[in-house]
């Protein structure tokens, strides 16, 4: 029997200690005997002839049991049960008839009575089918009332969990987009020392990030490459001013000088236990290696040289020479990819580099998305200190 829903807990207490039975027959004698037989025992009684005094009862008060003939002039008792269980499923009911049926009987218990009892019958076996009848309807409130409390522990902790969830997800996202601003912002502190652009550290990182993507990578992978990309200059900070704003070609020495930019950042960010920062390290120590072994500072050959740093390398270099800078104008995709591809195996690593020309729908859309702003009228005259780095002795 499908128990009533009752959310109010003394409501629900008052249900499981409810002890009023209706009597419903049409035999005046059998509703009295009924009515002797269980009073001594603390439960409450009202009598009712039919079904329609059976129904005035109940709108008057609850029940917790009714024992109810089957057959009666007018309604039937078992039209009547089911009628009432409809309304009040929360009552027990008790068939009482004089015919000793396996059919009726199975009817009744199908309908929802929770016992069938034929007359004539004894005190106790009444007794004994009341009270088993009103324990069985106190362990299904009682049932109810503890699936309906563990519902409502279970959608308490759900709600506290989803809340807490959502909190930790926004405090990462707002940690994770203050870390890669504060690099951003440490990155263009760097750059701006020289000629390079924001949109410069923006464009390179996503070609970074797309080049590791089109390998293989990991998206985690991808994704702090793409972070710690931007920082491959940040050793310029110690490059002294003489040599990083020169006009003009550098000496061998002054050469010598900006090269230890890529020293300088490796010690200022390795020693970390940041994955983010390790990474950027790398990059930082080893973007200026060439494929062939003859790039700087370690000569590094091959794939001897950090897979970070022949990504960071490539794109680097695609973004310097299809941006504009005040000494030359901006090469578009087809020259820059013949003039990079000259150097496939020997300053490039040729895989990398085909995965990275294989793609150039997908890097276009990332060099409009971070277009440089219209340039000045009036421009710096001096030569970029990238691409010095990148001609020095050619």
């Amino acid at each position: 029997m499908t128990m009533q829903t009752v959310s109010d807990p003394a409501a629900r207490q008052t249900l499981v200690d409810n002890k009023n039975i209706l009597i419903v027959d049409d035999e005046e004698a059998i509703r009295r005997l009924l009515g002797y037989l269980l009073e001594p025992h603390g439960y409450t009684i009202s009598l009712a002839a039919d079904a329609r005094e059976a129904r005035q009862q109940l709108e008057k008060q609850t029940f917790a049991l009714v024992l109810c003939d089957v057959n009666m002039p007018g309604e039937s008792g078992m039209d009547l049960v089911r009628h009432l269980l409809t309304l009040y499923p929360h009552m027990a009911v008790i068939m009482v008839t004089g015919l000793d049926s396996p059919v009726l009987a199975n009817a009744a218990l199908e309908m929802g009575a929770f016992g069938y009892v034929i007359k004539p019958f004894e005190s106790n076996e009444v007794l004994i089918s009341v009270a088993n009848a009103l324990r069985r309807r106190k362990l299904e409130i009682e049932n109810a009332m503890h699936r309906d409390n563990l519902e409502e522990v279970v959608r308490t902790r759900t709600i506290a969990l989803q809340q807490a969830l959502e909190w930790l997800e926004r405090s990462e996202k707002e940690l994770r987009l203050s870390r890669e601003e504060t690099i951003q912002r440490l990155a263009i502190a760097a750059e701006f020392r020289d000629s390079s652009t924001a949109q410069h550290i923006q464009r390179m990182s996503h070609y970074c990030e797309l080049l590791a993507r089109r390998y293989g990578l990991s998206h985690e992978r991808c994704d702090l490459i793409r972070t710690a990309s931007p920082m491959h200059d940040i050793g310029k900070i110690g490059t002294p001013d003489h040599v990083l704003l020169k006009p003009g070609k550098f000496t061998p020495e002054e050469f010598k000088v900006i090269t230890q930019h890529t020293e300088i950042g490796y010690r200022i960010l390795a020693g970390s236990d940041s994955e983010l920062l390790k990474i950027a390290a790398v990059i930082a120590w080893t973007h200026h290696e060439r494929y062939d072994g003859t790039g700087y500072p370690r000569g590094l050959k091959g794939n001897d040289i950090p897979l970070e740093g022949r990504i960071t390398a490539i794109a680097d270099n695609f973004d310097a020479l299809t941006t504009q800078r005040v000494y030359k104008p901006a090469y578009d995709f087809d020259h820059a990819k013949d003039l990079m591809l000259k150097e496939r195996g020997t300053h490039f690593d040729p895989e990398l580099l085909d995965i990275f020309f294989g793609s150039l729908d997908q890097v276009k859309r990332i060099y409009e998305q971070f277009a440089d702003p219209s340039w000045p009228s009036i421009a710096r005259q001096r030569t970029s200190t990238h691409d010095q780095e990148q001609n020095h002795g050619t």
